[in-house]
């Protein structure tokens, strides 16, 4: 394992004075009286909480940096030199009809009714925070083109200021929630489709009974909790009024905004930032359930359920009973995770790592088909941002797992292209960016596309973000299609566990992956004899 530095990281902006760290604590060998800085106990001495979190916060992104003992990289993709499988009935494969531009990388989830998706991926929660509130647009608008399911997380209706409530505390008007819905649905091609999270304070205000009565939506989302913490989800506010405000819908605010000692801190500039957290959800199997009838009998078709990087009961929990319940989908996420909204020392250290507790899921859903019973379609989230890590986790959750969540991965490239729209107006385009032209036309590779998707008309609309989603989401597309026809799979489904090998023996022991040395002898020994 690579050193880990527990006392200083980029993503607290605290570094260590000496070159000699002790690998427990973090500290300094030496810790010098008289040091100006910048390791976390130094910082953490005069700004206190604000060390928790990675910063700046809502401005950036941050995921857990721990190097586990096993993870994705321990498994390599086998390469077939015959056969193929998964093309279309009546097809036989041979090297005019089996090319990878032919691969198919559709998948589908739904327990009755399906959702097509034109790639194996989608977006992981873009909720409440700061980051999903002001690139919506590219991140709607991009998922919509590319065909993804993007779904919008927990508290957006909670947290907007112009949320409007009846007597009993029910939504009534949220007009964020409604800007988000509208924005995807504007141009949604069929494939993918929007999905809204649900967790203890949505559930209060009457989010479900809002979302599917004023939009229709036909699928809700449970949620257990995420990769990147065991908490609920957060943001930070800036004025007390604010702070005031969420505090008086019921959230939990840190420090408390009505306390006069805190009202003073801010007054003085010492406190600079107040806290909105959701409150922890508490589940037992029987109220599970009836949550579950509940939300279809509201109307729901679908309904799914994300749970993080928890222990081998609450997964063994979230597959049962997924499995009796019937639900749509079930995410599970593994550490590390985060988008930079939670605290950084739990995306480090807390959960189970994505491999482990997703071959532990293969395991459970298998252990449920082999009685006879059907588990859930199930998708893996934690850490995957390329091709490569896409058709492992299909592979190693064969035949169970549809699809791949991603977070950061997908919301970086609708970062990236709204920045370069700025750039571009206001003439600084950086060479990274300018080696490729200086028009959109000429920068994104993906854009005469999208035009002939959307129409020359509405082209202009389109925002240069959600074009790069779409250019990111194709690149996925490319480079899984290149690796499925190397496996000679070429469908989603003909992708099975032995498409896979193990590096190392550890790997095996956890994944269930014979290791390399290992895998196909059984065949190469009858090549040998024969």
């Amino acid at each position: 394992m690579n050193l880990q530095r527990p006392n200083a990281n980029d993503a607290t902006r605290t570094t260590n004075r000496s070159r000699s760290v002790v690998p427990m604590s973090g500290l300094c060998t030496r810790c010098l009286d008289g040091c100006t800085g910048n390791c976390e106990v130094f910082k953490a001495t005069f700004r206190g909480r604000e060390l928790i979190y990675p910063g700046p916060f809502g401005e950036i992104t941050a995921g857990g940096d721990k190097d586990y003992p096993v993870d994705y990289s321990h498994l390599n993709i086998q390469g077939y030199a015959m056969g193929a499988r998964g093309l279309p009935e009546g097809v036989v494969g041979d090297p005019d009809t089996a090319t990878f531009p032919s691969v198919d990388t559709e998948t589908e989830y739904g327990w009755d009714i399906k959702v097509k998706m034109k790639v194996p991926i989608f977006t992981g929660a873009l909720g409440s925070t700061e980051i999903a509130r002001k690139n919506w647009e590219h991140f709607a608008v991009g998922a919509a083109i590319s065909g993804v399911t993007l779904v919008c997380g927990e508290n957006v209706c909670g947290i907007d200021p112009k949320l409007e409530r009846d007597a009993s505390g029910k939504v009534t008007s949220a007009p964020d929630m409604d800007r988000r819905i509208e924005i995807y649905r504007r141009y949604h091609q069929g494939f993918g489709e929007l999905l809204v999270q649900l967790n203890v304070e949505d559930t209060r205000l009457g989010v479900a009974e809002y979302v599917h009565k004023k939009h229709g939506l036909e699928t809700i989302e449970l949620k257990w909790g995420q990769g990147a913490k065991s908490i609920g989800g957060e943001i930070k506010v800036n004025t007390l009024e604010r702070a005031l405000e969420l505090q008086k819908r019921g959230y939990i605010v840190t420090p408390d905004p009505s306390s006069p000692v805190n009202q003073a801190a801010f007054k003085e500039g010492a406190i600079k930032e107040f806290e909105r957290h959701s409150r922890l959800g508490f589940i037992d199997e029987e109220s599970f359930y009836n949550e579950v009838r509940r939300l279809r009998d509201i109307g729901f078709k679908r309904v799914t359920l994300k749970t993080g990087a928890y222990g081998l009961r609450e997964l063994a929990m979230a597959v049962k009973w997924g499995s009796k319940a019937r639900i749509d989908l079930l995410t599970i996420d593994g550490a590390p995770g985060g988008t930079g909204m939670s605290p950084w020392r739990m995306m480090e250290e807390w959960g189970m790592p994505s491999l482990y507790i997703h071959a532990a899921a293969y395991d459970f859903c298998k252990i449920l088909a082999d009685k006879g019973d059907r588990p859930p379609d199930i998708a893996f989230a934690g850490a995957f941002s390329s091709e490569d890590g896409v058709f492992k986790a299909l592979a190693l959750g064969s035949p169970f797992c549809r699809a791949i969540c991603m977070g950061r991965a997908l919301m970086i490239p609708g970062m990236v292209g709204k920045n370069i729209d700025q750039w571009l107006k206001e003439g600084k385009l950086p060479n990274t960016v300018g080696q490729f032209g200086s028009t959109p036309e000429e920068i994104f590779v993906c854009y005469e596309d999208v035009k002939n998707l959307v129409g020359a008309g509405e082209i202009k609309n389109i925002p240069l973000g959600a074009i790069g989603i779409y250019s990111y989401s194709e690149k996925i597309k490319v480079g899984l299609q290149q690796l499925m026809a190397g496996a000679r799979c070429f469908s989603i489904p003909a992708i099975t566990r032995r498409e896979l090998m193990s590096l190392t023996e550890e790997c095996a022991r956890v994944t269930g992956i014979p290791y390399l040395m290992e895998a196909y002898r059984e065949e190469a020994m009858q090549v040998l004899a024969g």
